[in-house]
């Protein structure tokens, strides 16, 4: 299997800058997902890498090789597009196996590498159908096939459940994980979803306008948001950022009388980062007042008023509670993040 590095690539469209000087490598038989919103660069990135695209700067290895001024077909890679990319005319049969023989590789192995790969991904009783009699998870399948049956050690996707379903996505993304460790492939996925990416991935890197925001494991990512953007990006709901303000004691919730959430130099401006599930009911804490109330069945989303602030609440089940209701707030001080409200990085 093949690692992945990329040293100071940078793309340049004209005058506009679309990836700028990023650096990161992904390793043999990883599952690294390229996450961020539209317009980051992460779809520029993943055809830097497959060869679409020539970078500004910068250089790209696929194992020992350097194949940054190669072709596509020299870099021993298969790509999965948004698209599917499938020949309509042609059947399952024909566009899994439309790759290998572009390539002219041995026909001798054709059936062999046919069956497997319709077996791994449950195709025979589909292999005579065209395009247009498939459902959209069958035909994602068919797209996944053809990059399988290329043998490549490496696997580039871009968003390609996109065109799904929630229900389909949910269970390609299981798929889709599952295939790649069975094959032991190393895999390059572009998503701006961060639950495709939080669910699937060994490591993400999270992109914000061409340049890489945070490098890390889903855990690390969520658990250690590098700065705000990444804090707010990742978590269903994200993240609660609220500004802090100073007092004789320490900082507080700003507009709040407190309690003191930790103390802080007079010069230094902060911001408190809280995750709703670590907020809890608590007859002990802050004020706070009910402002919204989303219930999801497993759980509920309380919006609450503290100060000049809101913070989203996430507490099991379905409670007795409606709009305006006075309620006290708390968290444990080990479940606090403090950010630079000037340049919006993580304290400590």
């Amino acid at each position: 299997m093949a690692a992945i590095s990329l040293q100071g690539i940078t793309k340049n469209w004209g005058e506009a800058q679309a990836v700028k000087g990023i650096d990161f490598e992904v390793k043999s038989g990883d599952f690294t997902v390229l996450l961020g919103p539209s317009g980051c660069g992460k779809s520029t990135t993943l055809r830097l890498i497959a060869g679409l695209d020539t970078p500004s700067a910068g250089s790209i290895h696929i194992g020992a090789r350097d194949v940054t001024l190669l072709p596509p077909a020299q870099r021993k890679i298969s790509m999965v597009f948004q698209s599917y990319a499938l020949f309509p005319h042609l059947t399952v049969r024909d566009n899994i196996l439309f790759g290998v023989r572009v390539r002219r590789e041995p026909k001798q192995q054709y059936a062999t590498r046919l069956a497997r790969v319709a077996d791994i991904l449950g195709l025979a009783h589909l292999l005579e159908r065209r395009p247009s009699q498939l459902s959209g998870g069958q035909q994602q399948r068919v797209a996944l096939g053809r990059a399988i049956i290329a043998d490549a050690p490496v696997c580039l996707m871009d968003e390609p459940l996109s065109n799904l379903d929630a229900q389909l996505r949910q269970e390609m993304r299981r798929e889709i994980r599952a295939l790649q460790q069975q094959l032991g492939m190393t895999m390059i996925y572009v998503t701006h979803d961060q639950t495709e990416a939080m669910s699937m991935a060994d490591q993400v890197i999270l992109l914000r306008d061409g340049k890489i925001e945070q490098n890390a494991t889903p855990a690390q990512l969520y658990a250690q948001p590098a700065t705000e953007f990444a804090a707010r990006f990742i978590g269903t709901p994200p993240m609660n950022i609220v500004p802090l303000a100073h007092t004789a004691g320490g900082l507080v919730i700003e507009g709040s009388a407190g309690p003191v959430v930790t103390a802080g130099r007079a010069d230094e401006q902060w911001n408190l980062g809280l995750r709703p599930e670590h907020i809890r009911l608590d007859d002990s804490g802050v004020a706070a007042s009910v402002h919204t109330i989303e219930y999801f069945g497993a759980d509920t989303i309380i919006g609450a008023r503290v100060g000049l602030a809101t913070l989203l609440v996430r507490v099991p089940g379905q409670l007795a509670l409606r709009v305006g209701d006075q309620v006290r707030l708390a968290w444990q001080d080990r479940d606090q993040t403090f950010f630079d409200q000037r340049s919006g990085m993580r304290r400590h």
